[in-house]
Parts: structure tokens; sequence; C-alpha cells
């Protein structure tokens, strides 16, 4: 197994796991998967208010939030109607090579964030697999990202995740405030139009064989 770079609470970075052939066929494929599956504007609960990335997802499950009916994971597209497009095979193929998950994953979620998108510090808190790790795949310009602690006061550091590094969040980490804080534009030519996809991928519920911890208290 490729082992991490760097490892501090549960967190760890792989980077540059993806050779430069690796981000693209794992570009193109995400790009034809989004036929099926377009990307939409998210809208947050309560006020509606757009999200400042747009997103779609892979898998049996997908991760969306609107104004009605707040965040959760529901098996179709808002917007088409139609069951998420299948994972693309490479995802599942880190998932089971990095996660040490005996599970395979249920949601790859989908983010693009373009021009000043970013995504404030926030915990994945709607799986009800909460003992299965968070994998991360960073495709195109480079993101600051952030992460903390299980409280939003706790300090936090910065890390630089660039095009073809993987990243997974995991015993401590897995419960920590993370967030995005701005892309550096212009540091990667994978995508097209610029920009950065980020494959967030998830296991959410719990597998019969195991019994996962609860959703810790958040302040």
């Amino acid at each position: 197994m490729t082992r991490p770079a760097s490892d501090f609470d549960g967190f760890r970075l792989w980077p540059g796991l993806l050779d430069r052939a690796a981000q693209e066929a794992l570009r193109d494929e995400v790009f034809a998967r989004m036929r099926g599956g377009p990307l939409y504007i998210p809208r947050m609960p309560k006020s509606g208010l757009p999200m400042r990335v747009r997103m779609t997802n892979f898998g049996a499950l997908g991760w969306v939030t609107d104004k009605e009916q707040g965040y959760r994971y529901q098996a179709t597209h808002p917007e088409t109607g139609k069951a998420w497009p299948e994972m693309p095979p490479k995802v599942v193929e880190l998932w089971n090579e990095l996660s040490g998950y005996d599970a395979p994953p249920e949601a790859c979620l989908v983010n693009l964030y373009e021009g000043d998108a970013r995504m404030g510090l926030h915990v994945d808190s709607d799986e009800d697999a909460w003992d299965a790790p968070v994998l991360s795949i960073s495709l195109g310009d480079t993101a600051m990202f952030r992460i903390g602690g299980s409280v939003r006061s706790d300090p936090t550091r910065s890390v630089r995740l660039a095009s073809g590094d993987v990243c997974m969040l995991s015993g401590a980490a897995r419960r920590a405030y993370h967030g995005v804080d701005r892309i550096m534009n212009g540091t990667s030519r994978l995508l097209p139009k610029g920009g950065r996809l980020n494959l967030t991928v998830r296991r959410v519920t719990v597998p019969s064989s195991s019994r996962a911890s609860p959703p810790p208290a958040q302040a």
C-alpha cells in the first residue's frame, strides 16, 4: 500500500499520488459522467442562499441540500430526478487501497470551485457510518485547505492541496472542522476552463457487520 507523506490526528496526505496521465484519465471520466448527472447550484437550508460551488454526485447516494429539506443523502439528482452516475473505477480503487474500511463507498460528492469559490469550516456529519473515513481527491488548481479540531474555535492549520493529491480524514480528523479558504487560480492546466474539482468519497450507511459511533457534539 502507498504510504502517506504526512499523518497527524488522523489527517493523511498523499501528495502527487495521481500522476498527470492518471489525473487526465480521471478528469475525462468525471466530465463524461456529468452528462448524465450535471452540475447544479445547491442551496443552503432555511435561507435558500446559493452555495459558492457547483456540485454533482456519483454512486448509489448523493449529498444534496436545499432550502426546504436541508442537508441529506438521496439516490436521485435533485434537478433531473435520475439516479446518480456510477463512480469512476479509479475512485473505488483509491478507496479500497487507502481507506482501510471493510465496506465500499456509497457516495462521491463532486464540487467544482471556480473564481473566488470557497467552503467555510464545517464537519461532514450527515453520514450514519461515522467510523468510515472521508477520502478527498484533488484535480485542477491548488486549494488552500484548512483543518482544525472537533470544536469550531480550535486552532487550525493550512495545507496546500494540488492536482493529483489525495487526502483522508479518519480517526480524530473525521470529526474535525475543515474547509477551503481559497483556490490558487492558474496553478494547473488540467481543467480546460481552470478551477478545481474535488471528489469526496464517503460511506453513508452503517454496514450490517459493524456499528458506527454517534456524531460528536458540535460547537
